[in-house]
C-alpha cells in the first residue's frame, strides 16, 4: 500500500498544473456552498443580535427599512429628518427614555455619529483609554477607527460635510479625540461619537466668531447701532473648538425644532411598549415607530431566498464537477494505456493498478478539501463587509 501511494504522489507531482487544477476545481464547488452558508448564518446572527438589542426606533415616515439602517448600522441614507423635541415628547410618556441619533456626515469615510451619554450605557460600550465626551467639539471614537487612522486621545478628527440638510456656508469643524471605545465587533466599532450639539455646529446652526463688539478691522461691519452689530462675509469662522474659541460658538433659532435623523426608544416594560406604539397607530403621536427585529427580519427573508438558489445551483454545478471528474479519470487512464500495461508487464495486478489511481483520487479530494477548508476559515473576516454591501448597502 505504501508504494502504492509513492506511485499516485508522484505521478500527481509530475503532472502538477493538471493536478492543481483539480484540486483548485473541487476545492471551490466544496467552498461554495459551505462558505455562502457561514456568511448568511452569521450575517444574521449579527444583524439580529444588533436588532433584538433596539426596542423602538422613532424617525420620519418613510421607509422603515431606511430609518432601521441608518439607526442601527449608520449608513447615511437621505431619510427625512424628525425635529429634537420628538425626543422630548417621548421622554412626557413616561414609558421609558429616549436617545437621540444625528447621523448624516462622516470624517475621513467613517459615519459621525450624534448622541447623548445615554447610547454608550444603552449599547455597553466602554472606554479602552482616554475619557468620554464633556464638551462640545469633542468626539469618541470606535475600536476600528482608532486602529485604521492610527488615532489616540489628543489627536484630531475634520469632518467632511456633504450638504446633506442643504445649508449654505457649513465649514468643516476640526473635532478633538478624547478617547478610544473597546471592541465591540458592532458597527459602534466603525463610528466617531460626538454629542448633538458638535453635530449640529457640523450642520450649521451653530457657529463660532470673533466678537464682532470688540473688533478693530471696521471692514468687516455691515450695519452698527446701539443694539446690535452686522458683520458681512468677511467675519472670520472658526472651524475648531478650543477653551479660546468655546464661549465664542452659539446657535440660532429654537432648538427644539433642530434636526435629528431617529430617536431609539427604550421602554421600561412590554407593557409601555405596547402602549407606545398603540398611541403611534392611533396617530396621538406624529411620525413612525418601528420594531427593528421585525424590520431586520423581513430584510433577510429576501437573502434567505437567494441563497436557497444558489445552494440549487451549486447541487448542480458540483454534480456537473463529479461527471466532468469521472470524464478525467477514464480519458486518464486511456492515455496512460502504455503506462498500465508496463506496470502489468512487470508483475503489478489490476487491483494494484486500481490501488494507485484510487489513491490519486483520494489525494486530490483530501487537498481539495484542505483548500476549501481554508476558504471557509478566511470566510470569517468578511462577514462584515457582506453585510455592508450585500444586505444593508
Amino acid at each position: 500500500m505504501k508504494q502504492s501511494f509513492y506511485l499516485a504522489y508522484k505521478y500527481l507531482t509530475f503532472n502538477k498544473f493538471r493536478t492543481l487544477v483539480l484540486i483548485a476545481s473541487i476545492g471551490i464547488i466544496i467552498f461554495l456552498p459551505n462558505g455562502l452558508q457561514k456568511l448568511i448564518t452569521e450575517s444574521e446572527q449579527q444583524m439580529m443580535s444588533r436588532a433584538n438589542s433596539t426596542p423602538l426606533i422613532v424617525g420620519a415616515k418613510g421607509s422603515s427599512t431606511d430609518l432601521v439602517i441608518n439607526s442601527l448600522y449608520f449608513q447615511q441614507e437621505k431619510i427625512e429628518n424628525i425635529k429634537s423635541n420628538v425626543a422630548d415628547k417621548l421622554d412626557d410618556t413616561g414609558l421609558g427614555y429616549s436617545i437621540p441619533i444625528l447621523s448624516a456626515f462622516n470624517a475621513r469615510g467613517f459615519p459621525i455619529v450624534g448622541t447623548t451619554l445615554e447610547y454608550f450605557t444603552f449599547r455597553k460600550l466602554n472606554l479602552q483609554n482616554g475619557r468620554n465626551i464633556t464638551y462640545i467639539g469633542e468626539c469618541v471614537v470606535g475600536y476600528k477607527v482608532a486602529q485604521d487612522l492610527n488615532l489616540s486621545p489628543g489627536d484630531s478628527l475634520i469632518s467632511s460635510p456633504e450638504n446633506y440638510f442643504d445649508f449654505a456656508g457649513v465649514y468643516p469643524l476640526k473635532m478633538n479625540v478624547v478617547g478610544i471605545l473597546n471592541p465591540s465587533d458592532t458597527p459602534d466599532d466603525k463610528a466617531i461619537f460626538t454629542d448633538l450639539k458638535t453635530n449640529w455646529i457640523i450642520v450649521g446652526l451653530g457657529h463660532g466668531h470673533q466678537d464682532v463688539t470688540k473688533t478693530t478691522d471696521q471692514s468687516i461691519i455691515l450695519n452698527k447701532d446701539s443694539s446690535n452689530v452686522t458683520a458681512n462675509a468677511k467675519l472670520f469662522i472658526y472651524n475648531e473648538i478650543n477653551q479660546k474659541t468655546l464661549e465664542s460658538f452659539h446657535f440660532h433659532g429654537d432648538i427644539r425644532n433642530y434636526p435629528l435623523t431617529s430617536v431609539i426608544f427604550v421602554p421600561k416594560d412590554q407593557k409601555s411598549n405596547t402602549i407606545l406604539r398603540g398611541r403611534f397607530e392611533a396617530a396621538e403621536l406624529p411620525n413612525q415607530i418601528v420594531v427593528p427585529v421585525k424590520v431586520v427580519g423581513n430584510l433577510l427573508q429576501s437573502i434567505f431566498r437567494i441563497k436557497e438558489i444558489f445552494n440549487t445551483v451549486f447541487v448542480l454545478v458540483g454534480f456537473a464537477t463529479i461527471l466532468i471528474l469521472g470524464l478525467i479519470v477514464t480519458l486518464s487512464i486511456r492515455l496512460r494505456k502504455d503506462e498500465i500495461f508496463t506496470m502489468f508487464t512487470i508483475g503489478s495486478s489490476r487491483a494494484k493498478v486500481t490501488e494507485i489511481i484510487s489513491f490519486e483520487l483520494l489525494i486530490i479530494i483530501i487537498c481539495s478539501a484542505a483548500v476549501a477548508l481554508v476558504l471557509y476559515y478566511l470566510t470569517g473576516f468578511f462577514i462584515e463587509e457582506f453585510i455592508n454591501y450585500y444586505i444593508i448597502g
